[in-house]
């Protein structure tokens, strides 16, 4: 078998796991509830100030950066994965990116109506595009990265 193949293969699953742990075991409510931006509001609902959200996003994203980097230093020393400096770099840097783009949801909400997929917003589904666009555009990538 071709080693990068086996850097691909095993730094992907590296990967899904980092972001399924940082996504799920590591995100903080807050960091959820503000990572794309919110309303600060008075007693009656009126908003005083909106908050751009970015320090929020950007913690987040950075968990998912240390999550991945613990996770293929696990993988490499436990299996002797030849991960290169360089790879691992552009894949966590590529995948800390496209993460942090993505949770800001525009990105995810523009995409469900723009594809006729409007009524699964309101149903509940952009978590579920927002998690394929994760894979999608930034673990598939990212895993693709870590061969060079």
């Amino acid at each position: 078998m071709h080693p990068e193949l086996i850097v691909f293969t095993a730094g992907f699953i590296a990967l899904f796991v980092a972001h399924h742990a940082a996504d799920y075991l590591f995100q903080t409510d807050a960091q959820s509830g503000h990572k794309a931006g919110w309303d600060e509001k008075d007693e009656q609902g009126v908003v005083l100030r909106h908050h751009h959200g970015w320090g929020a996003n950007q913690l987040h994203a950075a968990i998912h950066s240390i999550a991945e980097l613990v996770a293929l230093g696990i993988l490499a020393a436990a299996v002797s994965l030849p991960l290169s400096v360089l790879g691992t770099a552009l894949a966590v840097a590529w995948n800390h990116l496209t993460h942090s783009l993505i949770d800001r949801r525009w990105i995810v909400r523009r995409w469900m109506t723009r594809t006729g997929s409007g009524e699964f917003v309101n149903r509940g589904g952009m978590p579920l595009v927002d998690q394929s666009m994760h894979i999608v555009a930034g673990l598939f990538p990212a895993a693709l990265l870590l061969t060079v």
